[in-house]
């Protein structure tokens, strides 16, 4: 995993409470804070799963079935949500994510491998 500089600016009490966690020992740094913040945030908001899934597929860094994996959808669903949101499909997974997809699919609709 790649990690990238980012300056993050929070209302006061806000960013006195990061700092606050950070020196309780709760957090290392304010980034490790940060990280599980958005952990907990995609943890409890399916919306913004879905929707950070979708925008990471559309821009190419992730495939269908890692989207879908991130999104906590199957594929059939995953494509469902790219079609409502107008965002159109490329194939760029590999012969092995496809069959791993396909072995999904099978499972989820109670068919044998």
């Amino acid at each position: 995993m790649s990690i990238s500089a980012m300056s993050l600016r929070l209302p006061g009490l806000l960013q006195e409470q990061l700092i606050a966690a950070r020196d309780a020992g709760c957090y290392t740094s304010e980034a490790e804070l940060v990280a599980d913040a958005v952990r907990m945030l995609l943890a409890a908001r399916p919306d913004v799963r879905w929707a950070t899934a979708c925008r990471l597929y559309e821009r190419g860094i992730v495939s269908l079935g890692r989207a879908a994996e991130l999104a906590g959808l199957d594929v059939v669903n995953m494509k469902r949500i790219l079609h409502e949101r107008g965002i159109v499909r490329i194939a760029p997974e590999s012969l092995t994510e496809t069959t791993a997809m396909a072995r999904v699919s099978l499972q989820v609709a109670g068919r044998s491998v």
